[in-house]
């Protein structure tokens, strides 16, 4: 049975043509700085994103926490919005490693505001309170159906961070899939920025990694705490070849993903057992709940017997993720099993 895979973009798998530049990468000893492939990989992201400097990690996660432990101290604090992937899905990290407290602040789609902002942040004035030192912001938005920050948005909460010495990072995991959404190029966004880390193992297809950058001063001690915390790689040229083959090739062709992710959604809108809203898909992500008393868990389960796999998650949504591992033809095979499974599933 043909297996249409709608849990994740974390699910792509390297093409022939990326496991070959993979094979044929040239490599040396990352630590002392002399994997020329993985030096390639950095300086090449360095460019696309405006940033001095880039660092090849090993995940999102790891790029995120060391932007945090780089660029904070001890008992300081974290300003995030409240659904962020850095404070809900990153195992406890910027407490556990760099001894930080995050502020939450309810967004609209994941977007905050300067108001919000100042009505947390501590300038050191007063010795009760632990001093703010950084703001996060994600790009997209994960749990906002990945909604891209509004430019102008961004452009206020960077002003508001910095008129108040506080460094400003971005979780642009997701950052090219924003740059698809509203055309524009990545720049436009990193220019508000202090760091920002993406991800080369999602939509754009590599099988590991992700890149951090900022000016070369952060991304010297993140390299340096990136040892601490285990990250350091060796021969690492056969991954970071992949990173290079996924910038070159896949970043260009993202928008076919949202395009699909746009069909599917359209389809579950015709369905009277499945309540979405079209206006709340931006990108390659689409979110949907299920009427009429229907169980999302046991949904899934029908659609994953016939093929389909999607995402149960609390509390009864249904998330499913479009990619470049899921063509035109699959979209089809999905639309037709949501419309046989979801009319039926008690």
């Amino acid at each position: 049975m043909e297996i249409v895979e709608l849990r994740s973009d974390t699910m792509t798998r390297p093409t022939p043509a990326m496991r070959r530049a993979m094979a044929n990468a040239e490599v040396g000893d990352d630590c002392f700085g002399e994997d020329p492939t993985v030096n390639r990989l950095e300086e090449a992201m360095a460019a696309l994103l405006g940033k001095e400097a880039a660092l090849f990690v090993t995940s999102g996660t790891q790029g995120n926490q060391l932007a945090v432990r780089s660029q904070t101290h001890h008992g300081n604090d974290v300003i995030a919005e409240r659904y962020c992937h850095l404070f809900n899905a990153e195992a406890g990290a910027a407490g556990a490693l760099s001894g930080v407290q995050v502020r939450l602040l309810t967004g609209e789609r994941g977007v905050f505001t300067p108001a919000q902002m100042e009505e947390v942040i501590q300038r050191g004035d007063n010795v009760h309170y632990g001093r703010t030192a950084l703001v996060a912001v994600e790009n997209t938005h994960n749990k906002s159906g990945g909604y891209p920050w509004p430019v102008e948005a961004l452009s206020r909460v960077s002003e508001c961070g910095r008129s108040n010495n506080l460094r400003v990072h971005m979780d642009g995991a997701r950052l090219f899939n924003a740059c698809a959404s509203t055309g524009l190029n990545a720049q436009t966004y990193t220019q508000y920025v202090d760091t920002v880390s993406v991800c080369l193992s999602k939509g754009l297809g590599a099988p590991v990694g992700s890149v951090l950058a900022g000016d070369q001063a952060t991304i010297d001690a993140a390299r340096y705490y990136r040892k601490m915390l285990g990250g350091g790689m060796r021969q690492a040229g056969v991954l970071a070849a992949a990173g290079l083959y996924a910038m070159e090739h896949n970043i260009s062709r993202l928008r076919e993903d949202h395009d699909h992710a746009t069909r599917l959604g359209k389809a579950l809108a015709d369905l009277e057992n499945v309540e979405i809203d079209l206006d709340e898909i931006h990108s390659n992500m689409i979110f949907f709940s299920l009427r009429n008393g229907l169980d999302p868990f046991e949904a899934v389960d029908r659609l994953s017997e016939e093929g389909v796999r999607m995402l149960a998650m609390k509390p009864g949504v249904i998330r499913a993720v479009t990619h470049l591992d899921v063509s035109g033809d699959q979209i089809d095979r999905a639309i037709e099993v949501c419309r046989e499974v979801l009319t039926r599933v008690s």
